[in-house]
Parts: structure tokens; sequence; C-alpha cells
């Protein structure tokens, strides 16, 4: 079988690799460039262990062919963290102890990630639907959601310290 020569931005940078055009773009984060924060959970786009962002939209990656990243941009969990800091929704999740095997922890904070950047004060009931494609079975859902509002609150508070 040819290869395929994928090029895209993985985290804010320049990814040129060869692949066989029928692997998952999950498959090609984990294996081929050994970002290991996305996860296999059910492989068939039902759980959300895989969420990745691709140009500012939440998708599984275990339904997207490489061929299909070609040319765009991803976003994973390792990708949000910045200088060595935790992102806000990174230490929000901690804070209100909304981890606890960690499974899902990636595919929700990438959810709260998309659903932040488009609605930066969610309701209650915004972040519910925000986050209705990942599946928790440990936390459950209340600590996820005071998460992704303390979350909001935090970056509220930033945009006003920097007079945004």
């Amino acid at each position: 079988m040819d290869l395929f020569q994928l090029e895209m931005k993985v985290n804010g940078e320049a990814v040129s690799v060869p692949v066989n055009p029928g692997l998952r773009l999950l498959d090609v984060l984990r294996d081929v460039l050994h970002l290991s924060g996305t996860k296999e959970g059910c492989g068939e786009g039902e759980c959300g262990a895989c969420s990745v962002i691709i140009d500012g939209e939440l998708v599984d990656s275990c339904l997207v062919l490489a061929p299909q990243a070609h040319n765009r941009e991803i976003i994973t969990i390792e990708g949000i963290s910045a200088d060595g800091e935790l992102d806000t929704l990174q230490s929000a999740f901690l804070e209100a102890g909304a981890v606890q095997c960690g499974y899902c922890t990636p595919g929700m904070i990438l959810a709260a990630k998309v659903l932040l950047s488009k609605n930066p004060k969610p309701g209650r009931q915004d972040i519910a639907r925000g986050i209705a494609g990942n599946l928790c079975r440990c936390t459950g859902y209340a600590k996820i959601i005071k998460a992704v509002e303390l979350a909001a609150a935090g970056l509220q508070q930033k945009e006003g310290e920097a007079g945004v």
C-alpha cells in the first residue's frame, strides 16, 4: 500500500509524516506522534475519549481517517497548556475534583475549551450540552460542570484584569 504524506499543524507545530491512508487520526496521534493524551474508548464515536479540536471544532478522532486531517489544525490535550503552566480548564478540573481515573478528562477538557471559545459565559445547561458527547463513568457530571463554571469565571476574571 502506498503511504500518504500527511501534513497538518498539531498543537501549533507543523507536522509532515508518511502514514497508511487507512489509519485513523487517533492512531496517528498516539502511535506515530506519541501524543498519548488522546484515548481510545469505544472506537465508534460514542464516548468522546478520543476528542480533539480540528480547526476550532470538537471531533472524535476515531472517526477521522488520517487523510481527512491533511492541511488542518489539530489541538490535543497536550497542546492547551502553555509554558509548562496548566490551562485554566485543567486547573479548574483539579480544583473541582472533576478527575478520577482520568480517561475521559482530556476529551471533557477539550469539549469545554470549544464551548468556552464560543460561549464564555455558559449556564449549567449550556455546559451540559457542551460536554454531552463525552462519557464519564467515575466522577459523574456535577463536578465536571462545576469545573467548567470555575474555568469560565477564571477566564472572565483574567479578561477583567487585562482590561479586555
